[in-house]
């Protein structure tokens, strides 16, 4: 393990600094493990140090350390992974700024060599001329607070109780099928279960995990029943107040959004472009943000085409959306996307009360 690492700057150094009081600020990059962290150091303007490896309570305890003897300000930055925010609320507690990035290739030379050490250096460059003001130099990630955390957590765990509950479900139709009987759909209802005509071998193979699915079911209506008594009283005909919680806890905070163009782009609902020269291609969908918000959006944006006849997206969108309709598929899907990310920033408006429901055409 490195001992700790003591910042010494030469008196050439702290003239040739100019920010942050006469002093150089430090970037931390960190490419960031399960049982470890890999850090790169940069002081100042001078070239990356070697990467150095620490375990989390001796980082921790590091970093400190270097924010308290080098009188420097200190910044962090890693790339969002499966480990969540603790690092940056940790750092941040230490007074040492940490921003979260979107995953990325960092192999900006197409090298084709990938180590930990390399992804932590090109993250401290990066950090470097964000520093320094170059904005776009990261593509910085919003660190939810911990009870936005926890609020989403619930409709969250709800969903991946539903998708077990289809899978299980699924291998007991399966089996069915693959003995030749006709499969019934929610086999595993005790009513169903206690009537379904099958051997007596496979009764009993599928009596194994009906009470899982029973267990599973219960669960999961608990929590449709508590997600939907949090959701506000007045909705529009036809958002539902599952949904209307699903899209407010994974946008969090509506206020963050500056123009219909931020939130329409974190839909990941926008179009793709390809534009060189005379030249003007747009393709799919970016897909880019929150795949639970456009998931939800979308299945808003077909119930708002049956209960929203006169609202201002369904009406643009009538002749390729109305039932009988001569327009092709591909068509169809174009135009529900277009409703979905009209649907996004007209919540936007009314949440952060820029207009109200009936301006907008929407009943209640």
């Amino acid at each position: 393990m490195n001992s700790v690492y003591h910042t010494e700057l030469s008196s050439h150094e702290e003239t040739r600094c100019q920010f942050n009081g006469g002093r150089c600020a430090i970037k931390l990059g960190i490419d960031v493990h399960q049982d470890f962290y890999v850090v790169v150091t940069q002081e100042g303007g001078s070239n990356p140090k070697p990467p150095q490896r620490f375990c989390k309570e001796a980082f921790l305890h590091w970093a400190a350390k270097l924010k308290s003897t080098s009188g420097a300000e200190v910044y962090a930055v890693y790339e969002a992974c499966g480990f969540g925010f603790s690092l940056q609320r940790q750092l941040s507690a230490l007074c040492i700024q940490c921003y979260v990035v979107c995953p990325q290739k960092l192999d900006e030379a197409n090298k084709r060599v990938k180590t930990d050490g390399l992804d932590a250096k090109a993250l401290c460059l990066r950090l470097d001329r964000f520093v320094q003001g170059n904005r776009d130099a990261l593509a910085i990630v919003r660190v939810p607070s911990e009870e936005e955390e926890r609020s989403r957590a619930i409709h969250r765990q709800r969903e991946q109780l539903v998708k077990v509950r289809k899978q299980i479900e699924a291998q007991g139709r399966s089996l069915m099928i693959n003995h030749g009987l006709e499969p019934m759909q929610q086999w595993w209802k005790e009513r169903t279960f206690s009537k379904l005509p099958l051997p007596g071998w496979m009764k009993e193979l599928l009596g194994n995990t009906q009470p899982i699915l029973i267990a599973l079911q219960q669960k999961i209506a608990a929590l449709t029943l508590q997600l939907q008594s949090a959701a506000s009283a007045e909705q529009p005909r036809g958002l539902g107040k599952m949904t209307s919680v699903v899209i407010d806890r994974e946008i969090g905070d509506w206020h963050r959004f500056n123009n219909r163009r931020q939130i329409a782009s974190y839909t990941g609902l926008c179009p793709g472009e390809y534009s060189s020269g005379n030249t003007r291609i747009q393709s799919c969908v970016t897909k880019h943000g929150n795949p639970r918000l456009r998931a939800a959006l979308v299945e808003l944006a077909w119930r708002m085409v049956r209960f929203q006849p006169h609202y201002r997206g369904v009406r643009k969108w009538k002749e390729r959306l109305a039932n009988g309709a001569l327009t092709t598929g591909a068509a169809r899907k174009k135009a529900i996307v277009a409703l979905a990310r009209q649907l996004a920033v007209d919540l936007w408006r009314i949440r952060t009360s820029r207009l109200t429901q009936k301006q907008l055409g929407l009943e209640i």
